[in-house]
């Protein structure tokens, strides 16, 4: 694996379990990646009292990160804390922001909180979400369509602390089998018919000609991905994106989801697609959504 540069990374700490697992993960990143650590804690009006707790808190998270060699700058700030966070990114412009997935307030049944929802739809640079309990970043699955921000995504990962003993994946999920769909008119209205391909002989020639596609997909991403020094294992699927990503995750204990941030969607003017969206929601495991495609980078160079 090549060496990874020192990054400079804001991390969110506001004393949950998933904050807590979100240190654990910076402290754990490989000693040739740290640079600076900017930790922030917001607080409301309601907290002023226990200010001197809350500052014991921060300070122990950033003894922690300086023992590992990490510079750290510390903020505390009456503030609202996705506010606070999204602020001090577009004027730091970190590398990385890392955050748990929700907070001490959060209800149990929710899966993804409130401040975090926030940064992942708004941030400008990736945003790391981290869910508790913290195992360690061994096996890691990036997703990709094809899209600027998927590729965006696999060249991120050359430049993201992975540990050297990773398993890193790359799926490409191709569309559901679906007939296509036939309007009629008949007396009295319209009639929906559900017609297959003229011939079986078609219908095969059209569902190879996507793995094909999907196989040389692949295939440039983990060319993508070895070039930056990583090996990686291609994965093609089919049916509905996040739902197959979804059930990989569970049945392979991911402990990492690395996506871009919008898909080949129509809606170009969205922040985020809806199967990015889907897995920072429901994922059980932490996962990492890029946001930017540098313009002027050729794709897949």
């Amino acid at each position: 694996m090549t060496p990874k540069k020192k990054m400079n990374i804001l991390l969110a700490d506001d004393g949950s379990q998933h904050a807590k697992a979100a240190l654990e993960l910076v402290h754990n990143f490989p000693e040739q990646t740290h640079g600076r650590v900017l930790i922030l804690r917001a607080f409301h009006s309601g907290q002023i009292t226990a200010i001197s707790e809350i500052e014991k808190s921060v300070e122990g998270t950033a003894s922690k990160l300086a023992g590992r060699g990490f510079r750290v700058e510390k903020v505390i700030e009456l503030s609202s804390p996705a506010e606070l966070i999204l602020r001090k990114a577009e004027t730091k412009k970190p590398d990385l922001i890392v955050l748990g997935a929700k907070g001490l307030r959060s209800t149990v049944e929710i899966l993804l909180g409130g401040v975090a929802q926030q940064v992942m739809e708004y941030a400008a640079c990736p945003v790391l979400i981290v869910r508790a309990p913290y195992h360690g970043l061994r096996r890691i699955l990036v997703v990709t369509d094809g899209s600027p921000t998927s590729v965006s995504a696999i060249r991120y990962i050359g430049k993201f602390p992975l540990p050297d003993n990773a398993d890193v994946r790359v799926m490409h999920v191709l569309p559901p089998v679906q007939s296509p769909l036939l309007m009629e008119p008949h007396l009295g209205g319209w009639q929906t018919t559900y017609v297959v391909y003229p011939d079986i002989v078609a219908e095969n020639k059209y569902l190879d000609k996507q793995v094909r596609k999907g196989e040389a997909l692949l295939k440039r991403a983990s060319n993508l991905i070895l070039k930056q020094g990583i090996l990686s294992t291609p994965l093609l699927v089919r049916g509905d994106a996040a739902t197959e990503i979804l059930d990989y995750v569970k049945t392979n204990q991911i402990d990492l989801i690395v996506a871009g941030s919008r898909g080949m969607g129509p809606f170009k003017s969205w922040l985020m697609g809806s199967v990015s969206r889907k897995l920072v929601h429901y994922a059980p495991c932490s996962v990492l959504i890029v946001k930017k495609h540098e313009k002027g980078v050729k794709l897949w160079k």
